[in-house]
C-alpha cells in the first residue's frame, strides 16, 4: 500500500513574502504538489494556511495514515490542549499486521494487546489504561478476561498467518528451520498440572514454569510453537513441534537444526525413521574415545580444519579451532589446578570435574583418563548431521549450526522487549493466550526488523516520537488534530517498510 503524506510547508521567496505549499517528500526531496500562494502579514498567511488544509481535505486522493482535521481559527489564546494520542504508531503497525496476514476487525483484540507489547509491555488491566490513553481505544475488563479465555482457538490460524509471511514476504522456502526452547516462569510458587518446577533458563528454580519449543526461520521470524509442563526435558519437545508443523502447514520436510541438547538416541532414530534431515550439535565429551582418536589424527590441530567421521548417529563433523583451544586449555587448566588441590588438601567436595573417589571414603583422587579426554578435546566442537557431503559442505553445515544465534535472538526479544515472563495469569487458557499475544508480537516485530535492520526498540523509539496533539477552538466549538514532524530516522523507517512511501 503506498502512502502519500501531504503536509504544508512555508517558504522564504526572493521579495521577502511567505509562500505557502503543498508537499510531500520522496528519497529525501521534497515535491511540490499545490503552490496555494504567497502572502507578508501574518493574517494573510494564516488565510492561506486554511486554504491549504481545505485543499487536502476535500480535493486529496491521497490514503493517509490518518485525517487532520483543519481549524478555523488560529489565535493561541482561543486553544485548549485536549490531548496527545498517538494514532500514526497504531495505524503503521496496523498496516503491518494486515500485511502480515491479520484480518481486521477479527484479530483486533488480538492485535490491539500484541502491540502494546511492543510498545509498553505491562499487565493486561494496565494495558488496558494505556491503550485508551494513547490510542483512544476502549476495553472493559470483562471483556479482557472473556476474550482471554477463547482467542487460543486462534492459534493454528496465527501460525498459518506466520508461516504465509515467512513465505511469502521474506521469500524464504521453509527447506531449513531452527528450533530451541525456552522457559517461562511464573510469579507464583505455586505448581499444577502445566506449572511445574524444573529445569530453568532464568535462574528462577523455585519457582513453577512453562517450557516453550519454538520454531523459526533462518533469520529468527517465528513459525509455531507449543507449551509444555514446566518439568518436561527439553530434548522430548523437538519432534512433537517438528511434526505438528511438517502436518499443520503441509511444508516438504525441511532440514532442522538445533543444539546439543536435543541429541538423543530415541530422536536421532526417530528422525532418520521419518526420512528428516538434521543438524544438531554434538557432545564431544559423551563421544567413544576411538572417534574422537580418529577425529584428532585427521585434523592435526589445523586452524578451520575439519572432518567427518562415520557413526551411528549420522555423520559426526568435527571442527577444529585456535581460538577455541586457547579458551579450552585456559578453562582446563583452572579446572585440573583446583582438582589438585582438592586431592592434596583431602578437602570434602563432592561433583568436581577431574576429580573421583578412591573409596567410599572422604579419599579422593585425579581422574587422569578424563584429563586425557579433555586434553584431546581441546579447540573441538562436533555437530552431527545426515545430510550428505554433496549437498552441504563441512562449512555449510556448521554455518548453518551457527544460525542458531537467530533462535536466542527471538527469544531476547520475546523475554526482554516483550516482557513475556513473569507470567501472572494461574488458568491454562489464559496462559496459552498470553503466550499467543506474545507470538503475535514477535511475529510483527521480526517482520519490522527484517524490512528495516534495525532492532524493535530502535524502530518503536523512532515512530513513537509521532504524536498528534489534539486542540480545542474555544471560540467555535471546534477540535483539531496537529501532527509532530518525522525525525530523519523515522522517514528512514518508513520508506524501508514502504519504498513506494510518500510523506
Amino acid at each position: 500500500m503506498t502512502i502519500k503524506l501531504l503536509r504544508i510547508r512555508k517558504t522564504k521567496t526572493a521579495s521577502g513574502s511567505t509562500s505557502v505549499q503543498i508537499v510531500y517528500y520522496r528519497d529525501r526531496k521534497v515535491i511540490v504538489e499545490k503552490h496555494i500562494g504567497s502572502g507578508k502579514t501574518e493574517e494573510a498567511i494564516g488565510t492561506l494556511i486554511l486554504k491549504a488544509q481545505h485543499w487536502i481535505e476535500s480535493r486529496s486522493t491521497q490514503q493517509e495514515l490518518f485525517a487532520l482535521k483543519a481549524p478555523l481559527e488560529l489565535s493561541p489564546q482561543n486553544l485548549r490542549l485536549i490531548g496527545v494520542t498517538h494514532q500514526f504508531t497504531y495505524q503503521l503497525l496496523e498496516c503491518i499486521a494486515v500485511k502480515c496476514g491479520m484480518t481486521m476487525p477479527k484479530d483486533r483484540f488480538l492485535f490491539d494487546f500484541s502491540i502494546m507489547r511492543l510498545i509498553e509491555p505491562t499487565s493486561k488491566l494496565r494495558a488496558i489504561t494505556l491503550l485508551s490513553r494513547y490510542f483512544s481505544i476502549d476495553y472493559s475488563e470483562r471483556t479482557v478476561y472473556r476474550k482471554m479465555g477463547t482467542i487460543i482457538q486462534d492459534k493454528k490460524r496465527i501460525e498459518a498467518i506466520a508461516v504465509q509471511c515467512a513465505k511469502n514476504l521474506l521469500q524464504d522456502d521453509l527447506s531449513m528451520v531452527l528450533y530451541d526452547v525456552t522457559t517461562l516462569y511464573f510469579e507464583t510458587f505455586k505448581s499444577d498440572e502445566l506449572r511445574k518446577e524444573g529445569f530453568s533458563k532464568d535462574n528462577k528454580p523455585q519457582q513453577p514454569q512453562i517450557v516453550i519449543g519454538l520454531l523459526v526461520t533462518r533469520e529468527g521470524f517465528p513459525l509455531g510453537y507449543e507449551v509444555f509442563a514446566g518439568n518436561t526435558f527439553e530434548g522430548k519437545t523437538m519432534l512433537n513441534v517438528l511434526q505438528s508443523f511438517i502436518k499443520q502447514h503441509g511444508v516438504n520436510k525441511p532440514i532442522v537444526v538445533a543444539d546439543a541438547a536435543m541429541l538423543s538416541h530415541k530422536n536421532i532414530e526417530e528422525l532418520q525413521r521419518q526420512e528428516l534431515f538434521y543438524i544438531v550439535g554434538a557432545r564431544l565429551g559423551n563421544t567413544a574415545g576411538a572417534i574422537i582418536k580418529e577425529a584428532v589424527t585427521k585434523l592435526r590441530q589445523q586452524d578451520g580444519s575439519s572432518t567427518r567421521v562415520k557413526t551411528t548417529s549420522g555423520d559426526l563433523i568435527v571442527e577444529f579451532s585456535g581460538k577455541r583451544y586457547r579458551k579450552d586449555k585456559y578453562e582446563m587448566e583452572k579446572l585440573v589446578e583446583r582438582a589438585k588441590q582438592i586431592v592434596e588438601n583431602k578437602l570434602a567436595v563432592k561433583n568436581v570435574k577431574f576429580v573421583k573417589h578412591k573409596s567410599k571414603s572422604k579419599d579422593y583422587k585425579l581422574n587422569d583418563e578424563l584429563i586425557d579426554k579433555a586434553k584431546l578435546l581441546l579447540g573441538m566442537k562436533g555437530y552431527y548431521t545426515n545430510v550428505s557431503e554433496t549437498v552441504f559442505s563441512d562449512k555449510e553445515i556448521i554455518d548453518r549450526y551457527h544460525d542458531l544465534w537467530h533462535v536466542e535472538h527471538s527469544f531476547r526479544i520475546a523475554k526482554s522487549d516483550l516482557a513475556s515472563r513473569p507470567i501472572f495469569h494461574y488458568s491454562e487458557q489464559a496462559i496459552a493466550s498470553h503466550i499467543l499475544i506474545c507470538f503475535t508480537a514477535l511475529m510483527i516485530a521480526k517482520y519490522l526488523e527484517s524490512l528495516t535492520k534495525l532492532s524493535l526498540r530502535q524502530i518503536i523509539d523512532a515512530i513513537w516520537q509521532i504524536k498528534e496533539v489534539l486542540l480545542l477552538n474555544t471560540l467555535t466549538d471546534t477540535s483539531f488534530t496537529i501532527r509532530s514532524d518525522f525525525s530523519l530516522l523515522a522517514k528512514d523507517i518508513l520508506r524501508k517498510i514502504d519504498p513506494n512511501l510518500s510523506y
